[in-house]
């Protein structure tokens, strides 16, 4: 049930955060996207009812725990930040967005 939540919420917006609030790695990853010009939307698990058991599907689905922050783009799972900023200095995250319509230039 959380696991097809994450899916459901993922798919609803072009890039999808799921994280907790006051988490320096969460606000390093929403950074890197607003700097991008990405429009992003954060789902705070400490602040969702059912947080906990969506957390516990993220961290079966990236295979750590805690697994916050995790990134999806375009409704598929990119992982936490070491995923999105390897990434990133490999030339490979802008190409990304873009082909999920996260960015236009």
């Amino acid at each position: 049930m959380a696991a097809e939540r994450v899916r459901t919420l993922a798919s609803q917006r072009a890039v999808v955060i799921f994280g907790v609030s006051n988490c320096y790695m969460c606000h390093a990853v929403q950074t890197l996207f607003t700097q991008l010009g990405v429009s992003w939307t954060v789902h705070e698990l400490d602040k969702d009812p059912r947080g906990k058991d969506v957390e516990r599907a993220l961290a079966g689905m990236v295979g750590r725990s805690p697994p916050v922050p995790t990134v999806f783009i375009g409704g598929a799972l990119v992982g936490p930040t070491d995923r999105v900023m390897s990434l990133h200095l490999g030339g490979q995250l802008v190409p990304l967005l873009r082909q999920a319509g996260a960015l236009w230039l």
